[in-house]
């Protein structure tokens, strides 16, 4: 097959995969090129190694169906860098490469009031790490562009700094790791891997609670990278103080560098943010529509792009353009959803419903799992679905102060993650609370 039909072949073959799957498509598809193809084997060519994480981490299977909906074969798909990038020093045996995604640069971060304290300080680390704001550590509610800066900062610090040593991966990673060497009785090999990096960037490290020996660990690792210069980078839902068993000692160091909260972005900056994310996706959007996405859908960035999916998804399965009668035809369930101001009242009355036991249950200082359970979901969702502070929140379940409310917000999102029964739960109840009289 000539080099021009294999190219036609994969031109057709993303079309298929954006139809497939438009919740990863990008505009950047159009790059990509044909390595290798026989039939039964695509190889597709990528520009570097970000990319072709990203694509085997979340587009392999469609990829792999569209190819053989196009050619009607059993084919094989896989993804490689299309040269072979060669460093201009030798790199350390043990350098981890960040599985960085490609759309999270600074290039792509709209920056607004409410983000630009977090973007400026990871703009200056990613010029200088070790030297500014060290630590540096960001905070904020989930889906409002931790992640993305983390990412960020390591794409940026590859490029300038040639070899250095970058340990990108989330607590809960960092957690399993150390527990996985203790089995194999090779601490001094973690150690070894983690305090000798140029940089480390942690995320959600509000996971390091209620575990002392990881506490312990991350303390000295701490101290082994600042000591000797070396930047860390850090992301968690609240401020040091307010992640809940987290030792003091722990809490002071990540109190000495910079702390920088991440605020919900305002309507100027979300109908920015929803022009930059189609503009990733290759997706035509007119202003006014842009607009109205950034007034009906409020509560963070991944919400934004979910929006935005759930459109396109509707655009490339009827054939039509996105229009703006469209996209408030695809959006209407949610911006129904959204229109309606949940209260904690609403809350409490679809938990105690659910669980069988009474508000004053829920407000005593009863213990038992049958009484703790619904009492710590009421202030998951009390978080998750109102604007109440964490104070809040606790006055109106017994008067707790704001660490009972953040470890309860934080057992039951690792709940959520871990089982899918309690996220089952949880999207029932708040399906019930978005819609009382179904419920």
């Amino acid at each position: 097959m000539a080099a021009q039909e294999v190219q036609t072949v994969l031109t057709e073959i993303l079309g298929r995969v954006k139809a497939l799957d438009p919740a990863n498509a990008r505009h950047w598809f159009e790059n990509l090129t044909v390595l290798h193809f026989d039939g039964g084997s695509l190889v597709v060519g990528c520009p570097d190694e970000a990319t072709v994480q990203f694509l085997h981490d979340k587009c392999k299977t469609s990829f792999t169906r569209a190819a053989q909906q196009i050619t009607g074969h059993l084919v094989a798909v896989e993804f490689r860098i299309c040269t072979e990038q060669q460093p201009s020093r030798p790199r350390p045996a043990h350098r981890t490469e960040p599985p960085l995604h490609p759309d999270y640069t600074f290039e792509n971060f709209v920056v607004g009031p409410s983000n630009r304290l977090a973007h400026a300080s990871c703009v200056a680390v990613s010029q200088s790490p070790g030297n500014t704001y060290n630590p540096l550590f960001l905070y904020g509610n989930s889906g409002l562009g931790k992640t993305h800066l983390l990412h960020a900062v390591c794409h940026q610090a590859r490029e300038k700094l040639d070899g250095a040593v970058i340990q990108l991966l989330s607590c809960e990673q960092f957690v399993n790791r150390f527990i996985h060497a203790i089995g194999e009785g090779n601490v001094l090999g973690f150690q070894s891997q983690f305090r000798t990096v140029d940089m480390l960037v942690i995320d959600d490290v509000q996971f390091l609670r209620e575990r002392e020996q990881s506490q312990q660990e991350f303390f000295h690792t701490f101290n082994a990278l600042y000591n000797n210069g070396k930047q860390i980078i850090l992301s968690a839902d609240s401020p040091p103080a307010e992640i809940p068993s987290l030792e003091a000692r722990l809490i002071s160091r990540f109190n000495w560098g910079l702390v920088a909260r991440i605020d919900p972005p305002s309507y100027e900056t979300r109908v920015a943010i929803v022009q930059k994310k189609a503009q990733l996706r290759g997706l035509h959007i007119s202003e006014e529509i842009a607009e109205y996405i950034g007034q009906k859908v409020q509560a963070n960035i991944r919400e934004l792009e979910g929006a935005l999916t759930t459109i396109y998804a509707l655009a490339v399965t009827n054939g039509q353009d996105v229009t703006l009668e469209l996209a408030q035809r695809a959006l209407e369930g949610q911006i129904q959803l959204a229109d309606r101001h949940t209260t904690i009242s609403d809350i409490i009355a679809a938990v105690t419903k659910h669980f069988d036991v009474r508000l004053a249950d829920l407000q005593s200082k009863k213990r038992s799992q049958s009484i703790t359970m619904p009492r710590q979901i009421c202030m998951y969702l009390a978080r998750n679905l109102t604007r109440h502070s964490l104070e809040e929140i606790g006055g109106h379940l017994g008067g707790r102060d704001h660490t009972t409310v953040m470890h309860a917000c934080n057992k039951i999102d690792q709940a959520k993650r871990s089982d899918p029964k309690v996220n089952a739960l949880l999207n029932e109840l708040t399906r019930q609370i978005a819609n009382p009289l179904r419920g």
